[in-house]
């Protein structure tokens, strides 16, 4: 089967998590996209140019309103969107500063337990994400 168009998509992202204001423990930082209809890490596609953890903050400031702190890179994640492959390079991030606006590309974003962010999240791969941002912040 060959593809008018196999150009590998460049993207990247971050699974952004902060202290919980209640107990301390991390929360996990989901945005909701109107036109997909699905729960997943702030992320998105390069400019020109872009190196992937520039991209992967410029994203999440978009996306979640949050300026965050870059930690530990995390897996990268490979998977065919449109008949096209795609990679996204993911990185542990926190929550610095920030507030949420809605926009047309973000309406929602939630603030979760890793345990619910696991189960709310979308695509299962993307859970994966979720125990290698613990597992870092545990050695950290």
């Amino acid at each position: 089967m060959t593809h008018t168009n196999d150009t590998l998509i460049q993207a990247a992202g971050c699974v952004l998590w902060r202290s919980s204001p209640v107990d301390g423990e991390p929360e996990i930082c989901l945005v909701h996209r109107p036109k997909y209809d699905d729960w997943s890490h702030p992320k998105g596609k390069l400019k020109r140019g872009e190196d992937h953890l520039t991209g992967a903050l410029r994203e999440v400031a978009e996306e979640s309103g949050y300026t965050a702190d870059p930690g530990t890179e995390l897996s990268t994640l490979r998977y065919f969107t449109g008949g096209r492959p795609k990679q996204v390079r993911y990185w542990a991030a926190e929550a610095i500063s920030g507030s949420f606006t809605p926009s047309l590309e973000v309406d929602r974003i939630l603030w979760l337990s890793p345990a619910a962010a696991r189960s709310r999240l979308t695509q299962y791969r993307d859970r994966t994400l979720v125990d290698e941002l613990l597992a870092t912040l545990r050695h950290a």
